[in-house]
């Protein structure tokens, strides 16, 4: 391994969401300060599931060769949408270093996709395997999208696969960052992708952590809010292609962001309720690794899953480490939380508004809790920041935390 440590950028980036698609759109529907969660009807039909919420992405995919996706269901097409803008703003879409074996792959899903799960499992209940055919298990394999777009764009480099809940793309984006960081690749696609389900709403359901605004869809979620009833799932994919540096400057790339730093580490406690202690530990390794210090950093865009035990946690251990109200908001009001999507999501909207000067505000958040830690929760219309150093910050089930770092870059 080389022991070198080299500078690490964003190239591209693409991203499949309720909210939008391309920056503009995204950005005006951020301003209007308005959210996408609709009642998904279709949802009544489970008897015991109390929410009816979601946001589902109105997204016409765009025409594959039919041989090349017929691997792919929702989510991995749903990737490779997302991907395909990605490498196209990189300027790497027919690029034969795709194929050179120093362009990798890290992407991850939280579940691949309902359907063929059902059609493997649903041989167990029926006695009958004819709905299992040659793509069922290429559609269900946990490393679906990993493995499909590896071989849709003909990567030779390594493949990491997450699967890591709501963590799977943050935590892609920071293995893809080390993989360049010490010299094992120059280029790396890292992602995740998730497509909405029932399945996954009625998971977080049972748990009692799901709103149940079902007739005031807009209202929710409604993070950091002091009468907050829970999250709604979404769908979504999100994509960054990170570059070496002077691999970047030698083919002319437009650099978006730099990538400053990492973190993550796990809580070792309970596999589904957040530890303050170690997510604060994972803010400070992102610190750590980008040489900086909590002044240096000028917004946090949090996970914010409007959750009492998820906010509360969070921001005391954001405050534990800034000491200071720094400025916070959460995508999640707007899109929901996009399980898998929501670290790569997040990211790429944050980097673009860091070069826009402007971060958008917590909607919905109408009365502050009192428990929650005293940071400044952006509200209104926005906010007016000018910052080089940004921070995107995800965890989840499992215990597994993360904190990404991006630098502004020069213009």
């Amino acid at each position: 391994m080389n022991s070198e440590k080299r500078r690490v950028v964003v190239t591209g980036g693409g991203i499949i969401s309720s909210l939008g698609c391309e920056w503009p759109e995204i950005f005006g529907n951020l301003k209007a300060g308005k959210n996408f969660i609709r009642r998904i009807d279709d949802w009544a039909r489970y008897r015991g599931m109390n929410t009816q919420l979601g946001a589902p992405v109105d997204f016409a995919m765009p025409d594959f060769p039919r041989k090349k996706i017929r691997g792919m269901g929702r989510t991995a097409l749903l990737a490779l949408a997302a991907t395909d803008k990605a490498l196209a703003s990189a300027r790497l879409g027919d690029s034969p270093e795709l194929r050179g074996g120093r362009c990798g792959i890290a992407y991850g899903s939280s579940m691949s996709g309902v359907d063929p799960i059902m059609d493997i499992y649903g041989m167990v209940v029926s006695d009958d395997v004819s709905k299992i055919n040659a793509t069922t298990y290429l559609r269900a394999m946990p490393q679906t999208c990993a493995a499909n777009l590896e071989v849709f764009y003909g990567l030779t480099g390594r493949l990491i696969t997450t699967n890591t809940a709501c963590t799977s793309g943050s935590l892609a984006v920071g293995f893809a960052y080390e993989a360049i960081k010490y010299g094992l690749q120059d280029i790396m696609i890292a992602g995740g992708a998730e497509e909405l389900s029932a399945v996954d709403a009625a998971c977080f359901d049972v748990l009692f952590a799901t709103s149940t605004k079902n007739d005031r869809p807009e209202l929710t979620p409604a993070a950091y809010d002091k009468n907050r009833d829970g999250l709604v799932v979404g769908e979504g994919a999100g994509t960054l292609i990170l570059e070496e540096y002077g691999h970047a400057l030698s083919r002319g790339a437009k650099i978006y962001a730099e990538l400053a730093g990492f973190g993550t580490n796990t809580d070792g406690v309970h596999i589904t309720q957040p530890n303050r202690s170690t997510q604060s530990v994972s803010i400070r390794l992102a610190l750590e690794d980008a040489g900086l210090g909590p002044g240096d950093i000028g917004y946090v865009n949090s996970h914010g899953t409007a959750t009492v035990s998820g906010d509360i946690s969070e921001s005391w251990a954001t405050y534990d480490v800034f000491k200071r109200a720094i400025p916070v908001s959460t995508l999640k009001n707007y899109t929901g939380h996009t399980l898998a999507a929501c670290g790569v999501i997040e990211a790429w909207v944050s980097i673009n508004m860091m070069n826009s000067l402007w971060f958008c505000p917590n909607i919905n958040l109408k009365e502050l809790d009192p428990e929650l830690a005293p940071l400044d929760y952006i509200t209104g219309e926005g906010r007016a920041i000018d910052t080089d150093y940004i921070m995107s910050n995800n965890f989840a089930f499992g215990g597994i935390n993360t904190s990404l770092i991006f630098r502004r870059a020069a213009l």
